[in-house]
């Protein structure tokens, strides 16, 4: 069965009118020296029975390592993955310094099969993208959002 994720891509209106929005990398040796695909919206699973948008503000508070100021979510639906799973995902413009980000750690096998454990960060780090870059480095599915956020700045 497909597991769901609920997370928020936050962005910041940059000075020429347009916006930027912060995607992580992945941490772990799998994707240490992988760029394109291995950037994602800050997400995670929701726990049995928690309410989706309450897991997404959970969730980036975790990636962070820092509380969010409230604000004003935009709704940008959901994908599937190829992997199969959901991701539901909010928008809130906030403008976070990623020199003070400081990820959760997750703790994987690795090599896979192999019985050894390995803690790492479950983000290695965050960084402020254009739209087109964004794009073209986020986990494929995932490129959606960031045209659904794009959308909804243009409507008054």
């Amino acid at each position: 069965m497909a597991t769901t994720s609920a997370g928020l891509l936050l962005f910041r209106r940059a000075p020429d009118g347009g916006f930027e929005v912060l995607l992580g990398h992945m941490g772990g040796p799998f994707w240490a020296r992988k760029d394109e695909g291995a950037w994602t919206v800050l997400k995670g699973e929701l726990e049995p029975g928690e309410e989706p948008h309450a897991a997404a503000v959970r969730e980036v508070g975790e990636e962070l390592g820092l509380a969010l100021a409230p604000g004003d979510d935009i709704d940008l639906g959901e994908v599937r993955q190829k992997s199969g799973k959901r991701v539901l995902v909010w928008a809130r413009e906030a403008d976070v310094d990623p020199a003070v980000v400081r990820s959760n750690t997750i703790e994987i096998e690795w090599p896979p099969r192999s019985g050894r454990r390995l803690e790492i960060p479950e983000i290695d780090r965050i960084a402020w993208f254009e739209p087109d870059a964004a794009r073209r480095l986020v986990v494929s599915a995932q490129a959606a959002f960031v045209d659904r956020l794009a959308s909804s700045l243009r409507t008054p």
